[in-house]
């Protein structure tokens, strides 16, 4: 993390990406999210295990649930828009809540990190018994002439049992 703060203004800026980019996602405009996403995005979800005692780590150092780049993405996004994406049918309907958003100078002069967390729920067909997400994100976004762009997401899952059949959906 940087050492100067963020003006207001670029927080505020990168707070409402986040919520644009959360929006894209909740109305399934796929699209729309991969133009948010730099060309040479991380996607990344350790998977969290339980240790004993006085373990060193909880998330897997190696372990991922997701570890995309912009082409495994894309076929993702790809697969999501056919009808052999069987895991999304019916699709999921998501709602992410993105809170406690923070934004910190990166590495390079036009990158961001940022915190937040994520609550999504996501409902299936007529399923009466939704699947609740808790995570802890930490993104990096960039400033481009076209706008900010998704650099990075690594999310944290913090249940290491995850109450779904699939995990289709994006984070």
């Amino acid at each position: 993390m940087g050492e100067q703060p963020v003006d207001r203004d670029t927080a505020s800026e990168i707070q409402e990406f986040m919520f644009r980019e959360a929006l894209a996602l909740d109305e399934r405009r796929f699209r729309d999210w991969l133009a948010m996403l730099t060309d040479d995005i991380r996607y990344e979800a350790p998977l969290r295990v339980i240790r004993e005692g006085l373990a060193v780590w909880d998330l897997s150092p190696t372990s991922r649930i997701f570890d995309d780049d912009r082409q495994t993405l894309e076929v993702r996004i790809q697969r999501l828009e056919t009808d052999f994406a069987w895991a999304e049918q019916p699709p999921s309907q998501t709602r992410h809540f993105v809170t406690n958003v923070l934004a910190d100078p990166g590495d390079n002069p036009d990158e961001y990190e940022v915190r937040s967390n994520c609550l999504i729920y996501r409902s299936r067909g007529t399923s009466p018994t939704p699947s609740l997400y808790s995570l802890s994100r930490k993104d990096v976004v960039r400033r481009t002439e076209d706008g900010w762009r998704l650099a990075r997401r690594w999310a944290a899952f913090d249940q290491a049992l995850i109450n779904a059949h699939n995990l289709s959906i994006l984070i």
